[in-house]
């Protein structure tokens, strides 16, 4: 063995390096949680929420299949005949008593699959805690939209822009016995507040991730691809450029915000002093 290569062996312990460095130079994924949050998918299995038609009527019908299918069995159902004068929902029967228990569910989005009108759905909040036993079971009271068909907002729940967007998404994306002949379709019955929501492209071409919000995986997990995977501009000094960029862009828009965010907060100061000394 040579000089150069006892050298070399005594320093082989700098190779345990090489990861940290070549992550020094990629960009910063920290966020000021709660303040900031990432966006979520399309498909988020969160919080589930009770439909109505676009005319105001209930789409449960009372079946008990959501609860039938439940493997956590955390719902319990019991449906009543509609009353002939005032009808709750279309059908013969609504869901006169539901509940879930979020101390049993999985968020599996099984009720979602095997409910026949729609009714079950799930929104994208998954932020939601309780102080006591009795507050994790949700009532139909909870669960069923208001009349404007937004989701009922409870206190313990953090709500935030696009959580009751897209609820269920890949319900939307499945196509029938698999055919792809059927994907991009509308198949969802329209919902009070909503209308007929856009159907989420799946594995075809027939998509529009501007309209749904979806992101490719190329795109959101693009550090983690082989490099033969990853686009020739996104490699190198050139991709360091272009990841520079996008930082810059993200950097910006939060600095905006916060200039934003303490313009109104010297504006409510300053009447709140101007009412003081009035």
């Amino acid at each position: 063995m040579g000089v150069g290569d006892e050298m070399k062996d005594q320093l082989s312990f700098l190779g345990g390096f090489k990861l940290t460095l070549q992550h020094m130079t990629r960009p910063r994924v920290t966020t000021m949680y709660p303040e900031e949050k990432k966006p979520k998918q399309p498909r988020q299995h969160g919080r589930h929420v009770l439909n109505r038609y676009e005319d105001g009527m209930e789409k449960c019908i009372g079946c008990e299949l959501c609860a039938g299918v439940c493997p956590a069995d955390c719902i319990y159902v019991r449906g009543l005949d509609n009353p002939p004068d005032h009808p709750v929902s279309p059908g013969e029967r609504y869901g006169y008593v539901y509940e879930i228990n979020y101390l049993r569910c999985i968020h599996c989005d099984l009720c979602v699959e095997a409910c026949p009108t729609e009714a079950i759905t799930e929104s994208k909040l998954f932020e939601f805690s309780f102080t006591n036993r009795s507050d994790a079971i949700y009532t139909k009271a909870e669960l069923l939209v208001d009349d404007d068909g937004m989701p009922q907002k409870l206190p313990w729940e953090d709500w935030r822009e696009g959580d009751d967007m897209m609820t269920s998404g890949w319900m939307r994306a499945t196509s029938p016995s698999g055919s792809a002949a059927y994907e991009g379709e509308v198949q969802w019955s329209g919902e009070l507040g909503y209308g007929t929501r856009a159907p989420e492209g799946g594995q075809s071409g027939r998509r529009n991730d501007e309209l749904t919000g979806t992101k490719s995986l190329r795109e959101t997990l693009e550090a983690h691809l082989l490099t033969e995977d990853i686009p020739l501009a996104h490699r190198g000094m050139q991709g360091r450029v272009w990841r520079a960029r996008i930082g810059a862009a993200r950097h910006k828009k939060k600095m905006e915000a916060t200039r934003t965010r303490m313009k109104e907060l010297r504006a409510a100061r300053k009447a709140a002093k101007a009412q003081g000394q009035a």
